[in-house]
């Protein structure tokens, strides 16, 4: 009797031993995973805080200029033909103004004279592209400065920071 005894000893006690172990296991797990999450909080954290008494924040290029939100115009779709022999292409743009200011932007958008003004110089200029002019990207950068230095001389006190393309389709 003593070896079934024994055997009945030694089959329990390797059963208290897998709970514990697994256990053990769990606490450990949690433990590290706790652990993993607030390290990587501290490192986050200490990324995007502010800087350091005696450190001066460095803003963008752009922010340094201007300190206010700039403004946005939208304008109504451009369809217009094309300065190419024959007259049989087109191109349909929609476009917003960036404007120095949330101001400026309303001060255009509750004149009526400027919009048409604005309007006027900008279907002129279009009228005059070629449509291999407007199709490489180049094209399109040579426009929107071309239409921001438009705008400046359409309407005096419109400063355009950036042009905008919506929608830009030649035909």
């Amino acid at each position: 009797m003593s070896d079934a005894k024994d055997k009945t000893d030694a089959a329990a006690a390797p059963k208290k031993k897998s709970k514990l172990g697994g256990m053990v296991l769990i606490v450990a797990i949690v433990i590290l995973a706790g652990g993993g999450g607030a390290g990587a909080y501290w490192y986050f954290a200490k990324r995007s805080a502010a800087p350091a008494e005696g450190q001066e924040a460095k803003a963008p290029a752009h922010e340094a200029e201007t300190e206010t939100e700039p403004g946005l115009v939208e304008l109504e779709p451009f369809v217009v033909n094309l300065a190419d022999p024959g007259g049989q292409r087109y191109v349909r743009v929609s476009m917003r103004l960036l404007t120095r200011d949330e101001e400026q932007a309303v001060e255009m958008k509750e004149s009526a004279v400027a919009q048409a003004k604005l309007r006027a110089a900008i279907l002129e200029l279009l009228s005059k592209q070629t449509a291999e002019g407007l199709v490489t990207p180049e094209g399109k950068d040579e426009l929107k400065k071309a239409i921001a230095e438009r705008a400046a001389h359409a309407v005096h006190e419109l400063k355009v920071t950036d042009v905008l393309f919506v929608e830009f389709i030649v035909q």
